[in-house]
């Protein structure tokens, strides 16, 4: 019998991702968006004829349970949320509504249609925030430094708390900052990529950027979810860390992009106060041991080839839009 899995955010990198990971384990794949007029399916736009998609919205509890009982799934992926932290300063109770109560709308859509449903909650490293212990593991104190962070923490605790009070089966990736060439263009990584591409294609001179020093510990969103198929595969559920065990700064990742395409990031790449967080969170490293010893789960993509790897589709989709005059009309120090 044929499995199926419904997605939220199956439009983002992950969402993406998961749907092509899925389809390839012999998956029905439905994907849950929000009707706007302005519908962007460019990630899965390769995928649309495999998938289906059903219409709801996590501020509405009506449209979840509809969604939910539309899709008939078997599992349940929560990868929707308002995900970018500097916006989460400038939107705080937009962020919470979105990513914290959005969270339990969806449980209590799935408890009241099928609790039978696993559900996956797509948590946050950022719910460390100003750790208490380096590397971070599953318990981990929570110290939040942004809305974001903190969102998600209630996410992430209103998850066990409907695991633990229903029996349904629950369960949180607390991952850790995981990257691609589909990651959004706001974000650090997609920002040094793009610019590298764009200063070696000469579209650009300068790159922008926040704080250098921070540091993280980035893996590839592809490994990332096998990872959450895996949590839904064992036979209970727990919350597991996915990361590398290894940490970054901002700097390392501007060096090895930039020399990617044979350039020195000194030489263009600026610090932007107004691109600082109000509160930083300066170091993340996970220790994801558990997942290691459970799931079987082990990164395949290493640092450098992960910043290579979106420097070089970068540079192909920038050279394709000259050859087609497509280029967009983008300032090259527009902040994010």
């Amino acid at each position: 019998m044929t499995r199926t899995a419904l997605i939220t955010g199956i439009t983002g990198q992950d969402g993406s991702y998961l749907a092509e990971f899925l389809l390839e384990q012999g998956y029905r794949v439905v994907g849950m968006t929000r009707r706007t007029s302005t519908d962007s399916f460019e990630r899965i736009a390769h995928l649309i004829d495999r998938i289906e998609i059903v219409q709801g919205d996590l501020l509405d509890q009506n449209s979840l349970a509809e969604a939910v009982r539309r899709a008939t799934p078997s599992e349940v992926y929560n990868l929707a949320a308002q995900s970018f932290v500097p916006t989460s300063w400038n939107q705080p109770v937009l962020t919470g509504e979105f990513t914290a109560l959005g969270v339990t709308r969806l449980l209590e859509a799935i408890r009241q249609v099928d609790p039978a449903i696993r559900f996956y909650q797509a948590s946050s490293s950022e719910m460390f925030g100003k750790a208490t212990e380096v590397p971070q593991h599953e318990l981990t104190r929570f110290h939040p430094r942004s809305p974001y962070g903190v969102a998600k923490v209630y996410g992430h605790w209103i998850t066990v708390n409907y695991r633990e009070s229903y029996g349904m089966y629950a369960v949180s990736g607390i991952l850790f900052n995981h990257e691609s060439p589909r990651r959004g263009l706001e974000f650090v990584t997609r920002k040094i990529t793009d610019g590298a591409a764009r200063i070696k294609l000469g579209l650009a001179t300068q790159l922008a950027l926040g704080n250098l020093e921070a540091k993280r510990d980035w893996s590839y969103a592809g490994d990332c979810v096998r990872a959450m198929w895996l949590m839904l595969q064992e036979p209970d559920p727990d919350d597991y860390v996915i990361a590398t065990g290894q940490t970054h700064s901002v700097r390392e990742f501007c060096e090895v992009a930039f020399g990617r395409v044979g350039l020195d990031y000194r030489d263009h790449v600026m610090v932007d106060q107004a691109l600082v967080r109000p509160a930083e969170v300066d170091l993340l490293v996970g220790d994801a041991s558990k997942a290691r010893d459970r799931l079987g789960w082990t990164p395949t993509v290493a640092f450098s080839d992960l910043a290579e790897m979106m420097v070089d589709a970068d540079v192909a989709r920038h050279r394709e839009a000259i050859r087609h005059g497509t280029l967009p009309d983008r300032p090259a120090l527009r902040p994010a």
